[in-house]
C-alpha cells in the first residue's frame, strides 16, 4: 500500500509542447503531481536544471538552458517522473549575423552570413560550417551579404541589400557578378526550371531566367526588414516580409498573382518546406516565438520554441539548420529535406 501511495505521488508528464526547442525557448509541460510539496518542482532538460517560468499542480513552463546535450525532460517533486523526450537544437557556430535563411550544400555544409548593419564592411561576408562543426571564412568582399541560395549545379548565390547585386560563387569560393539592379536585394529562391527569384524589400519580386533576363514577377507591400522566399511543392512561391501591417505568409502563382496563404503571424521571416510539404516559418504565433509549422489544411502550430530565430534550412542529412541573429543550431529532427517539384 505504501509503495502504491508513493507511486501516486510521483509527478507524471502527460504531454510537452512544442516538439522541439533551442536555448531560451520554452516547453509547456502538462501532467499531474508537479507541486505537492511546499518547494517548487525541479525540471531538468538533459543534464541541466531548467528555469521555471510557470509552476502549478498540473502545468509547468520550463525554459531551455544553454548547452543542453539532449531533450530528456524530467520533473522532480517528491520523486522523479518518467522522462519525456523532445528535440533540442545544438549550437554548432556563433559569431555570425544572418539576415535570412542559411544555405546547405549537397555535402551538408552550412553557410551563413556576417551581414552587419547597412553600409558596414565586415571582414568576412559568408562563413561555412562543415560536418565537424568547424567554421571557416568562405567569402569576403560582399557588402551586407543577405540572401543565400544554391542552384542545382552547386553554385552559391549571395544577395547584397547594400548595392542590389546578386553574386554567383563557385564551390571553391570564386565570385562573379550574376546580375545587378535588384534594389534592396534580400531573400532568393530557385524554381524547378532554374529561374532565380529575388525579393527587393521595397516592394518587388524579380524573376531572373537562366539566360539572365530580368522580369518583374510580382509587387507587394514593402517590408521593414527583408523578403524571405521559398518554393512550395505546389509550385507557388511563398513569401514573408515583416511590414507595418498585420503580417501574413503570402504565396504567388506562376502568373504572378499574390494571395494570402496564412494570416496572423508576428514578424514572419525565414521559411522552408519539409519532405511532406509542410511549411515552417520563423515567426511568433499567439505570443510564442520560434518556428511555426503550417500544414496542407493551413493549420498552424508552434513546432520549435526559441528566441531571435531568423531563418532555417533542411540539410541532405535530414537535419534542421536554424540561424538566430548570432548563431547556428542543428536539430536532429529527421523531418526531411526541402523538396521543390
Amino acid at each position: 500500500m505504501a509503495h502504491k501511495k508513493e507511486a501516486e505521488q510521483k509527478p507524471q508528464i502527460v504531454h510537452v509542447a512544442p516538439a522541439a526547442g533551442i536555448p531560451g525557448g520554452e516547453f509547456r509541460i502538462r501532467g499531474s503531481g508537479f507541486a505537492k510539496s511546499e518547494d517548487r518542482p525541479v525540471v531538468t532538460i538533459g543534464d541541466r536544471i531548467a528555469q521555471l517560468v510557470v509552476s502549478s499542480e498540473s502545468y509547468l513552463v520550463a525554459r531551455v538552458p544553454d548547452a543542453v546535450a539532449n531533450g530528456e525532460i524530467i520533473v522532480n517533486s517528491r520523486g522523479s517522473s518518467a522522462s519525456y523526450t523532445c528535440d533540442i537544437g545544438i549550437q554548432i557556430a556563433d559569431g555570425v549575423h544572418p539576415v535570412g535563411n542559411p544555405a546547405v550544400d549537397s555535402s551538408g555544409n552550412v553557410y551563413a552570413t556576417l551581414s552587419g548593419s547597412r553600409g558596414q564592411k565586415t571582414p568576412v561576408s559568408v562563413y561555412r560550417v562543415d560536418l565537424n562543426q568547424n567554421m571557416k571564412p568562405f567569402l569576403g568582399e560582399v557588402m551586407n551579404a543577405t540572401g543565400l541560395v544554391f542552384d542545382r549545379d552547386g553554385f552559391l548565390y549571395v544577395s547584397s541589400r547594400y548595392d542590389g547585386i546578386i553574386y554567383q560563387v563557385t564551390p571553391s569560393g570564386n565570385m562573379s557578378v550574376f546580375c545587378e539592379g535588384m534594389g534592396v536585394a534580400t531573400g532568393m529562391a530557385f524554381d524547378g526550371d532554374g529561374n532565380l527569384y529575388v525579393g527587393d524589400r521595397s516592394g518587388t519580386i524579380f524573376k531572373i531566367s537562366p539566360e539572365r533576363h530580368i522580369y518583374v514577377f510580382a509587387t507587394m507591400e514593402a517590408s521593414i526588414s527583408a523578403y524571405h522566399l521559398a518554393f512550395g511543392p505546389d509550385g507557388y512561391l511563398y513569401v514573408t516580409g515583416p511590414t507595418t501591417s498585420y503580417d501574413s505568409v503570402h504565396r504567388i502563382s506562376g502568373a504572378g498573382e499574390v494571395e494570402v496563404f496564412y494570416r496572423g503571424l508576428g514578424r514572419p521571416q525565414g521559411l522552408a518546406f519539409d519532405h511532406e510539404g509542410r511549411l515552417y516559418v520563423s515567426a511568433c504565433l499567439k505570443g510564442s516565438r520560434g518556428l511555426v509549422r503550417i500544414d496542407d489544411n493551413r493549420k498552424a502550430e508552434l513546432y520549435l520554441s526559441g528566441p531571435h530565430i531568423v531563418g532555417l534550412a533542411f540539410s541532405p542529412l535530414r537535419d534542421l539548420m536554424i540561424t538566430t541573429t548570432s548563431a547556428i543550431f542543428r536539430v536532429h529532427a529527421d523531418l526531411g529535406p526541402l523538396v521543390v517539384r
